[in-house]
């Protein structure tokens, strides 16, 4: 056999105290856009045993009830009674938000970025949503987990979990499937064989015959390896927005600029030039340009256009990095209002990427593929 490399990723289901204070955020600016398109939005939870911490900035003309929201979406979640590890009904809320600042609003109100930064964008073949397999095939199983809970509670699974993949790879071509970690959060009394028997059965089995090409008999399953996990969500662990970027994106297989997404306006580039990055990545792949693409996007505050672009393609391009390039400068609009032009951004479409991963579902805008001018 080829000489491979191990690579892992890790994804954590939506019961995770840190993707609570993610979707809380995001359930924040989507009430918010949904009566000011324009509402500017900066907002951040923080969740630990029975207590939970909204602040922020926001600058609107919309009546939203924050703490409304944020008690809502922490229900919806399936924390509604403290047998569960946390009462969005019950739990002490405190919420803290101020206006954006004016020294930023005066740099963004001209259509410049709100902040400084760089923002990365990747696409690869090895997948159909062409995204990497490993942390593709960890959110699908983090989402089903959340989805067998909901559908049977009989089941026994509570909100928390995770789930960790190691593929082996070879030149960067994904040969094998070499480890599945699962870990849930479970009712009370059940045994590590009662748990595992579940995720078998009603999660693993339905998702891994997607992935039977990679899947052999020596593939290493650890499923709730410590044995029991029942007390889960904030009840165990402080959860903080943004604090998941890696799971966010490309699970570690790309690289990241270092800011989060969740609770931002898309006037912030941390997370609108970042999807219009992933755009651009996977139009590039989709078009034959390269098997593999990360692109960089960097900004100054207040300046429109980007004051850099990178493209990577790993040797696998067709064309020079240059002309690419030029291509991309041809055919994406990338200062913040082409790009929430272009993708249309103005929208209450972001709890649903607080959940599991921002890219690689269909339903998002900038995972849309299009014709490509010049190619």
């Amino acid at each position: 056999m080829d000489k491979f490399t191990l690579f892992t990723s890790e994804s954590v289901t939506e019961g995770h105290p840190d993707k609570m204070a993610d979707q809380i955020s995001d359930a924040i600016l989507d009430a918010v856009l949904e009566q000011d398109t324009c509402g500017r939005v900066a907002v951040e939870a923080l969740l630990t045993s029975g207590r939970a911490f909204v602040a922020g900035e926001v600058t609107t003309s919309a009546d939203v009830h924050y703490e409304q929201v944020a008690r809502a979406a922490v229900c919806d979640i399936g924390y509604n009674d403290a047998c569960q590890g946390f009462d969005g009904f019950q739990a002490e809320m405190k919420v803290h938000i101020n206006k954006q600042s004016p020294n930023i609003a005066c740099g963004v109100d001209v259509g410049g970025a709100g902040d400084q930064g760089m923002m990365f964008g990747y696409a690869c073949k090895d997948t159909a949503e062409l995204m990497p397999l490993p942390i593709m095939l960890a959110h699908k199983i983090t989402k089903k987990l959340a989805e067998v809970r909901k559908a049977d509670r009989s089941l026994g699974l509570r909100p928390d979990g995770k789930s960790q993949i190691t593929v082996a790879y070879v030149d960067g071509v994904p040969k094998f499937i070499d480890t599945i970690v699962v870990s849930t959060q479970h009712d009370a009394g059940m045994s590590q064989q009662d748990v595992e028997a579940v995720v078998r059965k009603h999660v693993l089995d339905g998702i891994l015959d997607e992935y039977s090409r990679y899947m052999t008999n020596d593939v290493k399953f650890f499923i709730n390896p410590t044995g029991i996990f029942e007390i889960g969500g904030p009840e165990g662990d402080t959860g903080l927005t943004g604090r998941k970027i890696i799971v966010d994106t490309y699970g570690g297989m790309a690289r990241h600029g270092g800011g989060c997404f969740s609770g931002k306006d898309p006037t912030k580039v941390d997370r609108s030039a970042t999807y219009m990055a992933r755009y651009v990545a996977k139009n590039l792949v989709a078009a034959g340009l390269a098997e593999r693409c990360e692109i960089q996007l960097a900004y100054a505050i207040g300046v429109a256009e980007p004051v850099s672009i990178m493209v990577e393609t790993y040797g696998t391009g067709t064309m020079s990095e240059d002309a690419i390039i030029d291509i991309i400068r041809s055919n994406f609009k990338l200062t913040p209002d082409g790009i929430i032009e272009h993708l249309n951004l103005r929208r209450p479409i972001y709890k649903e990427t607080a959940k599991n991963g921002h890219f690689g579902h269909s339903q998002f805008p900038w995972e849309n593929v299009v014709q490509l001018k010049g190619v």
